[in-house]
């Protein structure tokens, strides 16, 4: 803590998940109140602290009452009560020793770097007596024992506020400035432990700087986007919500996909394109124009992809293939990550809209696992609180999209593409663009 500079620390199981808290106050509150000097902690805990040395050991486990050997001999022996759950300090008294050596103390902690004669070592391995040996003195290791302690005897674990990795910073601020708390965990998801969010850090914080890539609307940006200032906007699609504070460069360009504007900009700046990103820029354009057959591609797109495929050293039919059908394989995922792999929010008034879309060479595989998919997109609609839910299934090879939907959904869908009594799994020929063939005919829907 010293060296962090912090007050508190949060601590976590074997799982990294966060179960309390331990600060500066803890400890010394432990400190000033335990009367009792009670132990509870691991011999292997109480070498490293006191930097020890084993001498005799036969319990993992420690737990007792600690008692200093501070009496005279006569006084200790026929006074003090001494049993199986002490914890004895003592220095060179080995009168004192002889005599609780048949006690089967709990632990023996030597001082000073005293050791045992031949008799008193016999009479601890007769006993099972664990002893452990420290150069240091008895006062000092005294003052150090408490500090063997589990964490868990002196953690808080009840109203411990911490902060999720996805929390927006306004919302922390105005807590911690309620709780005027010095630090904060921060946990993911399932409770994972992350790190530890001090209040100075949080309350000096300076805006990031972004670029918008492929969107200009905050539902479908980064978590915390309102809180950083947006330099730059690069996109293909509508213009949507987004503000700015101050004048930005804005370039928004109807083709099929951002990288071909990003392939135009490193040319009207005379950069050359190295061999990966040449990769990159082409597997967007291909990904989004379904190898050049999307409605939404444009003569610049189609004019683009051999330069990049030349500097790629690839032949893009056969990368584009093979690249849809890596990027739609099943294995190892769940079905909300397949509805989630390309998922984009729409707001439409103050409805929020969800509509994914997943291509694929194997159609079959999600067909078959048609409730299951259902289910999913009803309960994300539900629990994430959507107007409506669609899930687009684009077979590559038929050209076309099986749609799956939330049950609010299905009058606005069946309006949208004409379809009485629209059923999940309907096919839609020919529909594989979500930007130019799914949102806007949705939404000319909602509006009218």
């Amino acid at each position: 803590m010293c060296e962090l500079g912090v007050t508190m620390l949060p601590v976590v199981d074997d799982n990294q998940s966060l179960v309390g808290m331990v600060g500066m106050k803890n400890i010394a509150k432990e400190e000033i109140f335990n009367d009792d000097k009670y132990l509870n902690s691991s011999y292997e805990n109480i070498i490293q602290a006191l930097n020890g040395q084993e001498i005799t050991k036969y319990n993992e486990e420690i737990a007792g009452n600690v008692l200093v050997a501070s009496y005279d001999t006569d006084t200790f022996i026929n006074e003090v009560d001494i049993n199986e759950n002490t914890i004895l300090i003592i220095g060179n008294r080995t009168d004192i020793l002889k005599h609780v050596l048949n006690k089967k103390l709990k632990l023996i902690i030597l001082t000073g770097g005293f050791t045992l004669d031949k008799e008193c070592l016999a009479l601890a391995k007769e006993n099972e007596t664990n002893i452990i040996l420290t150069k240091a003195d008895t006062f000092k290791t005294a003052n150090m024992i408490s500090m063997c302690n589990y964490l868990k005897t002196m953690m808080m674990t009840d109203d411990i506020i911490s902060f999720n990795e996805s929390d927006e910073l306004n919302a922390s601020l105005d807590l911690a400035n309620k709780v005027k708390y010095t630090n904060y965990p921060v946990v993911d998801k399932h409770n994972k432990c992350l790190g530890l969010l001090r209040l100075s850090d949080i309350t000096d914080h300076s805006r990031k700087q972004c670029i918008l890539v492929d969107h200009n609307t905050t539902l479908q940006s980064a978590v915390g986007i309102e809180e950083a200032d947006i330099v730059e906007v690069i996109d293909h699609h509508n213009i949507g919500s987004i503000g700015t504070s101050a004048p930005i460069n804005f370039r928004n360009m109807p083709v099929g996909s951002t990288s071909t504007i990003l392939y135009l900009m490193y040319k009207e700046n005379d950069i050359e394109i190295p061999k990966e990103i040449a990769g990159l820029l082409l597997s967007g354009i291909l990904s989004d124009t379904l190898i050049l057959t999307s409605p939404t591609t444009t003569s610049i797109d189609k004019e683009i992809v051999p330069i990049l495929a030349k500097i790629a050293e690839v032949d893009y039919q056969t990368y584009g293939k093979d690249m849809i059908s890596a990027g739609a394989s099943l294995n190892g995922k769940t079905e909300e990550d397949v509805i989630y792999t390309d998922f984009k929010n729409y707001p439409f008034n103050n409805l929020k809209l969800g509509i994914g879309q997943f291509s694929t060479v194997s159609v079959d595989e999600i067909l078959a696992k048609k409730d299951n998919y259902i289910r999913t997109i009803q309960e994300i609609c539900t629990k994430e609180e959507y107007y409506l839910v669609a899930f687009f299934v684009t077979d590559v090879i038929e050209n076309g999209s099986y749609i799956f939907f939330s049950e609010s959904a299905k009058p606005i869908l069946s309006k949208s593409f004409n379809i009485d009594n629209l059923e999940q799994g309907s096919y839609l020929p020919g529909v594989v663009s979500r930007k130019k063939q799914v949102v806007p005919v949705i939404l000319n829907t909602l509006e009218n």
